[in-house]
């Protein structure tokens, strides 16, 4: 047997083993030409690719590396004996083959192949022809298969509590941060609203991402119970309770190939909703030139497809239509984007009107699934808890019971960019704004990001600051500042 040993190398969602070329138990050149190799130590198996490595300090011949991630996925101590054999191609390619073929596929065929992908042996290219498979044609029961399958290959979650509230927006907004605003509304209300979010993969933050400013995310599913438990909701990384990871997989491959179909969109959102154990779910669909959705049609039949699933598995959807011509919010990026939440529920005089307005619409259609409350009140509840200070309290209450972190700060390199003329801004480029931020640092660097001095609408005076770029690293403080000065992704209509 060879000895495990930890290489330490991130090889991001791919599990990865290291071989060394003159391994004195097997004979590399056997296994080199193979895709994939079996890892085997008693009853515990584990898919990875495999590379031959020739020098002796990364392995020793009698060794067999993995990277981090699969040497996590293993679950073993270093040093522990593990053997090697030829992987089995999955069973499921064959169905993934009649997709790519154009076929139908039962919710059987599906549910073989999210086990598989959840099972990490799919490669990334098996796993993006899967996508685009189904980008070219998905049914309505193919979307409730996957909805349902992928919901069912990780953790599933359960409350005590007739009524569980969430909510969704399907993205490409900057500073649409409003989950942390409507949570603690909610909370403070009463109801239960355990609310699982993303990290950002192309965009500059996530819900996870902007809350890991403030607090720790990072919460097991025992640790998740508990805030909920003691303060109504929480706002935690659904990663790291493993709901629905299928789709994590997914979309790993999904966004880099531009890949964002409603199909998959759907199925996506609602096997995550599924899997956390809501009952009541509102989905937000922002429609605007830069948006991910661009018309009114569109957004009908994205809503229709939401509706037919969701009543479908159970769960009460209510889908609404939003501005998304332009950012909401002043800042974009995860410590802009705190700060301007924390302003909100603080009711501080200089707070975004635009994100604090579309928080209390949202928290109100929410809290109408309170059969205690009377229809039609939801607004006026929202805005009570707002003004009050319940809100702010209950925020407190859940970063303490989350775990609250250290005050991050704003990146101290900064840039101004200007309008070019005099006029009226007449339109943002929300996809424009996204890549800028991103490029500064966003969201890795938590106070990389841009802050937002005029929004449309707004006039302007040639060499007026529009919004200041934030970066924490010269490389990035560079590349930020000359890609905004070659487009800066704001349209300004001259004044007649």
């Amino acid at each position: 047997m060879l000895k495990l040993k930890n290489i330490g190398i991130d090889t991001y969602r791919n599990s990865v083993a290291f071989m060394a070329r003159d391994c004195s138990l097997y004979r590399p050149e056997e296994y080199q030409a193979l895709k994939k190799i079996e890892v085997i130590s008693g009853k515990k198996r584990m898919l990875a690719t495999l590379l031959i490595v020739d020098n002796k300090d990364i392995v020793g011949p009698d060794e067999l590396g993995l990277s981090k991630q699969a040497f996590e996925r293993m679950g073993l101590d270093e040093n522990s004996p593990v053997t090697i054999a030829p992987a089995e191609l999955p069973q499921s390619l064959e169905h993934l083959r009649r997709k790519i073929h154009g076929h139908t596929l039962n919710h059987k065929q599906i549910e073989m192949i999210v086990g598989d992908i959840a099972s990490h042996r799919y490669s990334e290219m098996e796993i993006a022809a899967f996508l685009v498979s189904c980008a070219g044609f998905m049914t309505s029961s193919e979307v409730l298969s996957l909805t349902t399958t992928m919901a069912q290959a990780g953790n599933k979650l359960y409350w005590n509590a007739p009524v569980v509230v969430d909510k969704h927006c399907i993205g490409g907004i900057p500073g649409n941060r409003t989950s942390m605003i409507v949570v603690p509304i909610i909370a403070a209300h009463g109801l239960t609203i355990p609310k699982t979010s993303s990290r950002a993969i192309t965009s500059p933050a996530g819900t996870a991402d902007t809350m890991e400013v403030l607090a720790n995310v990072d919460l097991s599913m025992q640790e998740m119970r508990a805030v909920v438990e003691s303060c109504n909701g929480c706002i935690a990384w659904g990663g790291h309770v493993n709901l629905s990871p299928a789709d994590d997989i997914l979309i790993s491959v999904e966004r880099p190939l531009g890949i964002d179909t409603r199909e998959q969109m759907v199925a996506s959102i609602m096997s995550k909703k599924l899997a956390a154990g809501s009952t009541h779910l509102l989905i937000d669909i922002p429609i605007g030139p830069s948006a991910k959705i661009h018309t009114q049609h569109d957004a009908m039949r994205l809503r229709k497809l939401f509706e037919y699933i969701a009543t479908e598995i159970g769960l009460h959807v209510d889908v609404v239509v939003t501005d998304g011509a332009q950012p909401i919010g002043n800042g974009i990026g995860p410590v802009l984007e705190a700060r301007d939440v924390m302003a909100v529920l603080r009711n501080e005089d200089n707070a975004p009107t635009d994100l604090r307005e579309k928080s209390l619409q949202i928290a109100g259609a929410l809290l109408e699934a309170d059969p205690a409350l009377k229809g039609g009140s939801g607004y006026a509840k929202a805005e009570q808890l707002l003004n009050s200070g319940e809100a702010l309290q209950t925020m407190e209450k859940i970063i303490e019971a989350q775990g609250k972190n250290e005050a991050m700060c704003a990146g101290e390199l900064t840039h101004d960019i200007l309008a070019k003329e005099d006029g009226v801004i007449s339109g943002i480029d929300c996809y424009r704004l996204a890549r800028i931020a991103r490029l500064a640092g966003a969201p890795m660097d938590k106070g990389a990001g841009i802050d937002l001095f005029k929004k449309i609408g707004d006039a302007v005076t040639k060499g007026d600051a529009i919004y200041r770029i934030h970066a924490c690293f010269e490389t990035d403080f560079a590349f930020t500042t000359k890609f905004a000065n070659e487009g800066d992704g704001y349209t300004i209509r001259r004044d007649a």
